[in-house]
């Protein structure tokens, strides 16, 4: 087997290793690479040799499945052989080694079918490979933390991290970055994967992603089009929509996708979600107002569209995967996401062929999007470059200069919102005791304080998100023995009230007490007695990801580090946007 890696990889690699380079020094070095325009295999070439199993099979992308060993399961060869699948989402590999592994078994399967085409390799990673490979990687700030930051520099510098990182690893495709805008504080399921609530910013910062994605030779896709920032249902879980008219979707959903299209994008994700004023009874993924009449048509859009996962609740059942799928590719989608079992990508490839053998769905279609696949394919050089050496993944990935400069941005997003009475910052050497309290992922930032400390640290988490009066008294009675305390409050809409209360005890202690939102930064309604209050945007809604960097960023600040952030968002009637206070 021939290792290769592609030259961006090589560049930018170069750049990060180089630990003593500023950051415009390492933006310019990281970004040299010009962005992919090669095309040496011919796609109307390679599609006229295709049987029709195999041209539906490159408009699938499945979720991969996993043996005891970590590595793909034989239901995932049989998924590329069998199927002819033509791009792959990873289940979730441990390490940098692993997923470059898993990458070249998974490529070698996809070589060893009769044309050997070669998969496009994907992955969620809107706050860095970490987002999907854990350990040995570098966290960066959830977009909401970099629209804090206030710095294209910052966005355009995580791009190259990025894209460094899953090229080693030997990923093609990117889902980043988020382009809603959140305008809704109650958005269930966007939330500091945002940006922020202000459509030019979201707009500056999705191009500049996209233009360093493209220099560094890593896909990107902005996603939710046409915008998930204003629904109040979790698309996972039920079907939003929103109400608003034509004129704001124009002037505040639509300009970060109008951006991204200028910037030359190639790929974008559709919403499950309804946008009545385009098409009243689809969501955009199944509407052929939306992504042909708006997408293609109005906005000018050539690229490649693929779907957001078919087995989410929205979709799933409303439609079910078979008639979804059809109707998703009828309505202009070229690449399927089914992120089920087995027997899910079987029913998307089966219900495709079932309706171009039937004369639901025509060749014409099917023809259209499989070239614009090949054509990334060819473009991005994945024919002679399939391979990569776990070697180098585990050398790229998670090295001293990139967490140095993730750290970095972190500070720089991290929102000192409220600081009366001086109770901000701790002394970090004066070895008092911190307790930190909270209901949710506490220990991640509890680890982070015990480094920023001179003196003893204690934490206390409660069961649920929800503390109970019994446990709120336990809190306040091991606060007892503290100088100086840390409460952490999590929301991934509306604040639970126990944190709130959990929140106003420890104050009423009389002890200095700071409460630190870890996730969305609307937490401060909720209790707006706390005399100090920092936003980290630090953890997503739904699954909890956590962003340890920015951990890390809101431990270093307490302690005395410069608070860089201003509110990408308004607190209510609060705090406005653009807010952030200073040492």
């Amino acid at each position: 087997m021939t290792i290769g890696r592609r030259a961006a990889v090589s560049t930018i690699t170069t750049a990060a290793l180089g630990l003593a380079l500023t950051p415009t020094a390492f933006t310019q070095a990281a970004l040299a690479q010009a962005a992919p325009k090669r095309r040496r295999h011919d796609p109307e070439a390679v599609l006229a040799r295709m049987t029709d199993a195999e041209k539906i099979g490159q408009m699938v992308m499945a979720v991969t499945h996993d043996g005891p060993d970590g590595m793909p399961n034989d239901e995932t060869r049989r998924s590329l052989q069998e199927l002819m699948i033509g791009s792959v989402i990873t289940s979730e590999p441990r390490t940098p080694g692993l997923a470059a592994r898993y990458s070249n078994r998974v490529q070698r399967w996809a070589q060893d079918t009769r044309l050997g085409l070669p998969l496009l390799m994907s992955g969620d990673f809107e706050f860095g490979t970490t987002h999907n490979v854990r350990e040995g990687t570098t966290p960066l700030p959830n977009a909401m933390g970099l629209g804090a930051a206030r710095d294209v520099r910052y966005a355009r510098e995580a791009a190259a991290i990025t894209a460094a990182e899953a090229q080693a690893m030997g990923f093609h495709w990117n889902y980043a970055p988020d382009s809603d805008v959140n305008t809704n504080p109650a958005n269930p399921i966007i939330g500091v994967r945002s940006f922020g609530e202000r459509t030019e910013l979201v707009r500056e910062l999705v191009e500049a992603q996209v233009r360093a994605y493209r220099r560094a030779g890593l896909i990107s896709t902005p996603k939710h089009f046409p915008g998930h920032g204003d629904t109040k249902t979790d698309s996972h879980l039920g079907l939003p929509a929103v109400e608003y008219d034509r004129a704001t979707l124009d002037r505040v959903h639509l300009p970060p996708f109008r951006a991204a299209i200028a910037a030359g994008v190639e790929s974008i994700m559709t919403a499950h979600v309804v946008v009545k004023t385009i098409d009243p009874d689809l969501p955009a993924t199944l509407s052929a107002k939306v992504l042909t009449g708006l997408l293609r048509g109005e906005m000018g859009f050539k690229g490649l569209i693929v779907t957001d996962a078919m087995d989410m609740d929205a979709i799933a059942k409303n439609w079910g995967v078979r008639e979804a799928t059809v109707m998703a590719v009828n309505a202009g989608a070229d690449i399927i996401m089914s992120t089920g079992e087995f027997s899910t990508h079987v029913d998307a490839v089966g219900a495709l062929l079932d309706a171009l053998r039937a004369g639901k769905l025509s060749r014409a279609r099917v023809d259209e999007s499989v070239l614009r696949i090949l054509a990334l394919k060819s473009d991005y050089d994945v024919f002679d470059h399939r391979y990569v050496n776990p070697r180098t993944a585990e050398r790229v990935c998670g090295n001293t200069g990139f967490h140095r400069r993730a750290l970095a941005m972190g500070v720089a997003g991290t929102t000192l919102v409220r600081n009366e009475g001086g109770v901000l910052p701790f002394d970090a050497k004066s070895g008092d005791r911190t307790f930190v309290a909270g209901a949710a992922q506490i220990e991640p930032f509890a680890k982070e304080v015990t480094a920023a400390s001179a003196g003893p640290v204690t934490s206390w988490q409660s069961a649920t998100t929800n503390p109970s009066d019994a446990e709120i008294a336990e809190a306040v009675r091991r606060a007892g023995d503290a100088d100086r305390v840390l409460v952490a409050t999590y929301s991934a809409g509306e604040l639970p009230a126990g944190q709130a209360e959990l929140v106003r005890a420890l104050q009423a202690t009389g002890k200095p007490v700071a409460a630190i939102a870890i996730g969305l930064p609307y937490d401060l309604t909720s209790y707006p007695q706390v005399k100090a209050y920092v936003a980290t945007y630090g953890t997503t809604a739904r699954i909890l990801r956590v962003d340890q960097t920015m951990h890390a960023a809101a431990a270093k600040v307490v302690f005395g580090a410069q608070p860089g952030g201003r509110l990408p968002v308004t607190i209510a009637n609060l705090y406005p946007y653009g807010h952030g206070l200073r040492y």
